[in-house]
Parts: C-alpha cells; sequence; structure tokens
C-alpha cells in the first residue's frame, strides 16, 4: 500500500469524500428510523467530523443538546470549525470507544456509527454505548454486516493463491467470518442490556469503472484497505495489489466492479430497573 496519510489529511480525506458516500448511506438508517427526544442529553458516537450529528441537532432543536464523540483529534478539531461557522452548540470530546471516559446512565439518546469500526471491537462499542446510557434510553448503531465485502474478498483470495500466499489464504475466511450477522449484532445488544431490539439492513453498492478507479478510491485506499491487507507482508503487498487489480479487471469484463455492502441499524431501549424495595 502507498505509504499512509498524516492524521489530518485523514480528517480532510474523511470530510470531503467518505461523509459525503459511505458516511450518508449509514446515516440513512438512522434518520429514517431513530425518533430524537424532544429534550435531554444526546451522544453520538464515532461522530467523525461532525456533519450528521449537527444535522441531527439541528433537527432535535434547542433543549436536546449533543456530545459528539471520535477517536481522531484532527476529526473532532473540523468539527469544531463546522460548529463554530453555524454557530451550533455541540459538544466535541476525543474518547477512545475502548473505554469511554464517561460516568454511566448519562444519556437520553446514545448512537454510534460503527461503519468503520474494526469487528472485532463491535461488542465493546456496543457494550461502552449501553452503559453510558440512562435506563429507558434508545440506543442505536450502525455497522456492515455478515456477506459485505464478498465481490472483493473472493478476488482477494484468488490473488494470494495465485501469488502462492496459501498460508494467507486463511486470513481471507477470517475478514469474512469476522463480520458479524444482523441476529449475532442484536444477540449482542440484549446481553448488553437492551431490550425491544429492532434492526433494518439496506443493500448498499459502491461501483467503480476500473480496477485503478478502485484501489484509488480513498475509501477503498485509505480506510477499507489498510484492514485488509495488514496481515500481507511488506514485500509481498505490491505484487498482492497488482493481482487484485489484474483479476478485477478480468471479472468486469468491461463492465463496472460493484462492491457490496448490508449496512444495518440495530437499534432498542436500555432496560429501566425497577427501584429498589
Amino acid at each position: 500500500m502507498p505509504a499512509n496519510k498524516s492524521e489530518k489529511e485523514l480528517a480532510f480525506v474523511h470530510d470531503l469524500l467518505i461523509a459525503t458516500d459511505w458516511g450518508e448511506r449509514f446515516a440513512e438508517l438512522i434518520d429514517k428510523h431513530v425518533k430524537l427526544p424532544q429534550k435531554g442529553r444526546a451522544f453520538y458516537l464515532n461522530a467523525g467530523t461532525g456533519g450528521h450529528a449537527m444535522a441531527l441537532q439541528e433537527r432535535g432543536g434547542d433543549e436536546l443538546k449533543w456530545l459528539c464523540a471520535d477517536e481522531s483529534f484532527e476529526n473532532l478539531e473540523l468539527a469544531r470549525a463546522k460548529a463554530g461557522v453555524t454557530k451550533t452548540a455541540t459538544e466535541f470530546q476525543v474518547i477512545s470507544l475502548d473505554s469511554l471516559d464517561l460516568e454511566d446512565d448519562l444519556f437520553d439518546l446514545a448512537l454510534a456509527d460503527g461503519s468503520l469500526v474494526a469487528p472485532e471491537r463491535v461488542p465493546t462499542l456496543i457494550s461502552e454505548l449501553v452503559r453510558v446510557a440512562r435506563p429507558g434510553a434508545l440506543v442505536a448503531f450502525s455497522l456492515p454486516t455478515s456477506s459485505s465485502f464478498g465481490e472483493f474478498f473472493s478476488i482477494y483470495w484468488e490473488a494470494l493463491h495465485n501469488c502462492s500466499l496459501i498460508d494467507n489464504e486463511r486470513d481471507v475466511e477470517t475478514l469474512i467470518t469476522v463480520l458479524p450477522t444482523v441476529s449475532q449484532v442484536e444477540e449482542l445488544a440484549r446481553l448488553e442490556g437492551l431490550q425491544s431490539v429492532t434492526s433494518w439492513t439496506q443493500i448498499e453498492e459502491f461501483d467503480y469503472d476500473s480496477s485503478e478507479a478502485f484501489m484509488s478510491s480513498p475509501l477503498i485506499l485509505d480506510f477499507l484497505m489498510q484492514g485488509w491487507l495488514n496481515s500481507i507482508s511488506e514485500e509481498d503487498t505490491g505484487r498482492v495489489i497488482h493481482e487484485i487489480a489484474r483479476l478485477i479487471d478480468e471479472d468486469r469484463h468491461d463492465g463496472e466492479f460493484s462492491l457490496t455492502v448490508k449496512a444495518t441499524l440495530v437499534m432498542g431501549r436500555k432496560v429501566d430497573l425497577p427501584l429498589a424495595g
């Protein structure tokens, strides 16, 4: 893979190119199905550069106060700049989703964008999101689920085979199986204390005219591919990428190469425990 961009460069890429296409597909699920409380405190985890969170704040009105959190300081710097221009009264906090530096039972609504979260981190994301929600609060999070990216994984496996990297073929199986099914995510939500768990899934396609368009796409190059190819040694990466590109062009037969994603929203209410005694 080419040299990684700086965190500041990635923040600009996310704001201009990722949030406006990839991010909007997942945000649309929240807009369709999440009813905002009329007042109180709301939390948006993995808010990125803040565009969707601030749109929700505008929709929710002044009585609903938002805290936007992200692991990237640079993302939130852009979010703060936007809020300053629009005079949006949103709080921002750099935070690790693995251990939110927040007290229990704080928010009347807790949302998370898990669309670019590594699947192995999803259980912790759900657990922490539920923890900071108040009893009775709505909790919702979006993420890709099982069967996403199948077109790429098939080609990736073939590329590894053609490059005689047999030992790495199991990595593709891991990439496929680590993506949770919708029922698995729903069960995780219930185990963490959500009731009336509901989910919605919509199939999203990302179309590319050629292997070059696919491999140079910021979504692929700067975000998804970094995780997909992280088990390949540096000396083998170049020829694997070359073989992936060759197979994509061979596969598409002068047509588009499409990457299919199962965008899923899972939602429930935190159990409202009865008072003791």
